[in-house]
Order: C-alpha cells, then sequence, then structure tokens
C-alpha cells in the first residue's frame, strides 16, 4: 500500500490526491459554496468522526454519525434512524448531503460509501472542519 509522505512533503501529496479527485469529477464542495448552502438552509451536514471529536467542535447544524456507524445508519428504516439520530433520515434525492471530518479523508470515504448506497447527492467538504475552525471557528 503507498503511504503519503510526512511534513510538508505529505501537504503537498494530499493536495495533489485532492486536486486529482475533483479533476476526475470526485463531487465535493468548497467553502464558499458551503456558506452559501449554510445561509440558504440547502445542506444538510453530516460530521464523520468521533463523538469525542465531534464534542470538541463541530460545523454549526451537523449531525455526528461516526464513519464506522454510517453505513448501517444510511440502511436504517427511517423511524429507526429518527429514534437514534433525533433528526430524519436523509433521502436518497437530498441534493446537498454534505460529509466532512478533520482533515478530508474519513468525509471522502462517507461520500463514496452514501453515493454507493444510492444517496447521489452526497459529497465530501474538501477542507474539512480543520478549514472551517481556521477560517469561520
Amino acid at each position: 500500500m503507498l503511504r503519503a509522505p510526512r511534513g510538508l512533503a505529505g501537504a503537498a501529496f494530499l493536495k495533489l490526491a485532492f486536486a486529482a479527485r475533483t479533476m476526475a469529477g470526485e463531487p465535493t464542495v468548497l467553502l464558499p459554496e458551503l456558506r452559501s448552502l449554510l445561509a440558504s438552509g440547502r445542506a444538510r451536514l453530516i460530521d464523520v468522526r468521533s463523538r469525542e471529536e465531534a464534542a470538541a467542535g463541530t460545523i454549526p447544524g451537523a449531525l455526528n454519525i461516526p464513519v464506522s456507524e454510517l453505513e448501517t445508519a444510511l440502511q436504517m428504516e427511517p423511524a429507526a434512524f429518527k429514534a437514534l439520530y433525533s433528526t430524519e433520515k436523509p433521502k436518497l434525492e437530498d441534493e446537498n448531503l454534505i460529509f466532512f471530518c478533520q482533515r478530508g479523508r474519513r468525509g471522502f470515504q462517507a461520500t463514496q460509501l452514501a453515493r454507493g448506497l444510492g444517496y447521489q447527492g452526497a459529497r465530501n467538504y474538501e477542507g474539512a472542519y480543520s478549514e472551517w475552525f481556521q477560517k469561520e471557528g
């Protein structure tokens, strides 16, 4: 398995990897669009970090479903989902179902998983919580 280098080389590697995904049509959202979607109430945010990470801070309005629980959650019956997460289950046709994590990797995995389950409006917030915290937090 190929491993990303650490430090500045690792950061450059990750930027190139994200650029390649975006160029390949990977469904992402950048901060300016996310701001607009949030302001208009048209985004459904899912924080796929651990409960501990999300408890330390998250994007306002985000629902926390750790990536390890996501597949099960997205396949639940709507009533069971609502009972567990206290909100409506996302619909397959939701246009702006946006996943994020701390740096982007788990959000990317969550987006791929959701799209594989039929959530075609699933997208990854490329900047992740680290960008949000730096620029909005």
